[in-house]
């Protein structure tokens, strides 16, 4: 589940991957084949993942104090295409950002001397200088220099020329990060603080427990339906947008799924151009 979740666009496919993998497992089992029984163990693979694993005993389930996460989380919606423990950065950022604007209006950014991230203790979300799309999408610097040089983290702050814009590249090592022992890797416990310190010796703090989509803060329908139609709109035309917004909203009323798939097939000019080019 880790490598099929990291920070991958289209989180349905997975579901879609999983089976396929373990048919294809089922399959290799069948004619003899054996795995590594130290596969989540080792130094490389799924080992990666698993390192800061720390399993604990299940409690006895018929004792009533077993709980299953999933019994006590809905579904986080992401505002940014990253990892997932990027947008407590985000948002603590902009907050501390706010503040210091608040005090100076005019405040330059090139005079910030550092800045202080307070996030878990992780391997592969920790990439302090990113030269590409994946590392900066799982980056806790790339996406904190973001948010402050542009006040927001989009799609287009994944581009290639936005990683290698010279602001964006010389703020980068001014970000330090410090792992307290009570900020677990757990999307449910986690939390982001920002300290943002200038040469003038101002400074601006922030701290986010819960970010807007967090299952605990959850979207609005509007927000909701906004993300969708600015990531569809890439893809499909206007009105093969609204067209998908209107038939989920109606769902419980749609007697033929066929409408669905009719405005999915709506792709706007330039996907058009783009099919044609790889065909």
């Amino acid at each position: 589940a880790p490598l099929a979740n990291a920070a991958t666009q289209t989180k349905p496919l997975h579901i879609g991957n999983a089976a396929r993998k373990g048919l294809e497992a089922a399959q290799l089992a069948q004619i003899g084949v054996e795995g590594n029984p130290a596969i989540l163990d080792m130094d490389s693979g799924l080992g990666v993942y698993y390192k800061d694993y720390s399993p604990s005993p299940l409690a006895d389930s018929d004792s009533g104090a077993f709980r299953w996460i999933l019994d006590a989380q809905d579904v986080a919606f992401k505002r940014i295409p990253a990892h997932l423990a990027m947008h407590w950065v985000v948002e603590a950022v902009l907050a501390a950002r706010a503040k210091f604007l608040d005090r100076t209006e005019n405040f330059d950014l090139s005079q910030i001397q550092n800045i202080t991230l307070k996030v878990p203790q992780s391997k592969y979300i920790n990439c302090p200088l990113p030269t590409t799309e994946h590392q900066a999408r799982h980056s806790f610097q790339f996406n904190a220099c973001s948010a402050l040089l542009d006040n927001k983290v989009t799609v287009a702050s994944f581009s290639q020329a936005q990683i290698n814009r010279p602001a964006l590249r010389k703020l980068l090592p001014k970000v330090q990060l410090e792992t307290p022992e009570d900020n677990l890797p757990s999307f449910d416990k986690m939390y982001c603080e920002v300290e943002i310190k200038s040469t003038q010796g101002l400074s601006s703090t922030a701290r986010c427990d819960t970010f807007y989509g967090h299952w605990r803060k959850p979207l609005s329908q509007r927000d909701l339906e906004e993300k969708f139609s600015m990531n569809a709109s890439a893809v499909l035309c206007t009105e093969g947008v609204e067209g998908v917004i209107d038939v989920i909203r109606n769902i419980e009323k749609v007697t033929e799924c066929s409408v669905l798939g009719s405005y999915l097939r709506m792709t706007s000019y330039s996907e058009q151009l783009y099919s044609m080019r790889i065909m």
